[in-house]
């Protein structure tokens, strides 16, 4: 359970620290991205005067520019920027035919390949995006025309690529290096929980050794007392409290052994039908005294590799909950098949009060739904746990859900 627990922790601090650090590389790349868009497109407008570079006196920064917002950006993408920009123009008239194409201030483009990459634009009716690393605008006519003015954007579009490339790496090494710390001093966390749970267990075993013996002298003495004087419901009483309590003591000792790192069940290769079935048919008669519509449906021929006898008590364990809170004559049904790669175990039966979804919290030592019921059905509120500590010690998974009044419990190898 402690390695469970400090793994939990290790990657829950991964993971937060991934979140944090991807999502700022991430905003900064998004911000990035878009200031390639919004620079290329201020290239864009200020390169467009019919397909040629504009003729006005460079020092007139403002002549011919129609808004004050976008002389802001050409005076901030400087001067030169309107003699270094690579583009080429194709134009198609109102019938959609291409009426000109202009590749004067490009080398890496001919005619034919301009026009092909212009056609497949206006085919697609796209006004504006990048055409691997061109930058194209769709530009309208007063004589109905359309012009698409391709902008090679290949530097900006490197050194995205390049920063992006970098930060993603930077960002790894970054995981890596805090993860050896967080690694390494999360067994040092870890150890006051250790101790805590180390000093629980102790007192389990300790506590369970130390009930056993009076458990037996009451045992004793309360069979001499029904030797001499007769059984009586005081008596009977006693004794039922005795088993009561040595129950409660076995299924703690055996929830202490299974949360211990090192326990491994018992490997032996066995027919789970024969096992559960087995089990199962040892509780129609219980079913019948308390009237409960009781089915069997277990698939033959599984075969599970495991300790046979905590298989029992899991099925006992699930069992006999169905049968002790099963809602007036409910029905009570249990299963076993093959569901893919797994072996799938679970035991229904009605209830009453219970909102559907997952129930995880039944599995909770100590857990009760419902006290008075749990009273007067004699239960402690352990067994379930016990129940999903040998399904977990086998490799497998145990859950809890209500749906439509039935309670399914399903324990999955």
């Amino acid at each position: 359970m402690l390695k469970k627990l400090r793994r939990k922790f290790v990657l829950i601090a991964m993971c937060s620290v991934a979140c944090v650090l991807f999502g700022l590389i991430g905003i900064i790349n998004v911000i990035n991205y878009r200031n390639v868009i919004v620079q290329a497109d201020a290239r864009v407008a200020m390169l467009q005067n019919g397909g040629a570079m504009p003729q006005q006196d460079m020092r007139d920064r403002r002549e011919g520019f129609p808004d004050e917002g976008f002389r802001f950006r050409r005076d901030a993408l400087g001067i030169e920027a309107m003699f270094d920009s690579r583009y080429f123009v194709v134009a198609f008239g109102a019938d959609g035919e291409v009426t000109d194409v202009n590749t004067g201030r490009i080398a890496a483009v001919d005619t034919q390949q301009a026009e092909t990459l212009a056609t497949a634009m206006y085919e697609k009716g796209k006004a504006a995006g990048f055409s691997g690393d061109y930058r194209f605008v769709r530009l309208e006519d007063e004589a109905g025309g359309v012009r698409y003015f391709f902008l090679d954007c290949s530097r900006e579009l490197s050194t995205f690529s390049s920063f992006l490339a970098a930060s993603c790496l930077v960002s790894a090494v970054g995981l890596v290096l805090v993860f050896l710390p967080v690694f390494f001093l999360s067994k040092r966390i870890m150890r006051p929980v250790a101790e805590s749970y180390e000093k629980q267990k102790r007192f389990i075993t300790d506590a369970s050794h130390e009930i056993k013996t009076p458990l037996a002298v009451i045992s004793a003495a309360n069979e001499v007392v029904e030797l001499e004087y007769g059984e009586s419901e005081w008596t009977k009483s006693i004794a039922s409290q005795i088993d009561r309590l040595s129950d409660l003591t076995q299924k703690l000792v055996m929830l202490s052994r299974m949360d211990e790192e090192d326990f491994r069940p018992a490997a032996e290769t066995f027919s789970l039908s024969d096992t559960l079935t087995e089990v199962a048919e040892t509780f129609i008669p219980v079913a019948q005294v308390r009237q409960k519509k009781y089915g069997i449906r277990i698939a033959p021929d599984i075969s599970f590799s495991g300790d046979e006898q905590a298989i029992r008590q899991l099925a006992n364990l699930l069992l006999d909950n169905a049968m002790k809170y099963a809602a007036g004559e409910g029905n009570i049904e249990v299963s076993l098949k093959k569901s893919g790669k797994y072996k799938v175990f679970s035991v229904e039966n009605d209830v009453t009060d219970m909102s559907d979804g997952r129930h995880d919290e039944l599995f909770e030592r100590f857990y009760r739904a419902d006290a008075s019921r749990n009273s007067e059905t004699g239960g402690h509120g352990i067994g379930l746990s016990v129940a999903k500590a040998i399904t977990e010690s086998h490799g497998g998974k145990i859950t809890a859900e209500c749906r439509g009044g039935r309670l399914t419990f399903t324990c999955r190898f």
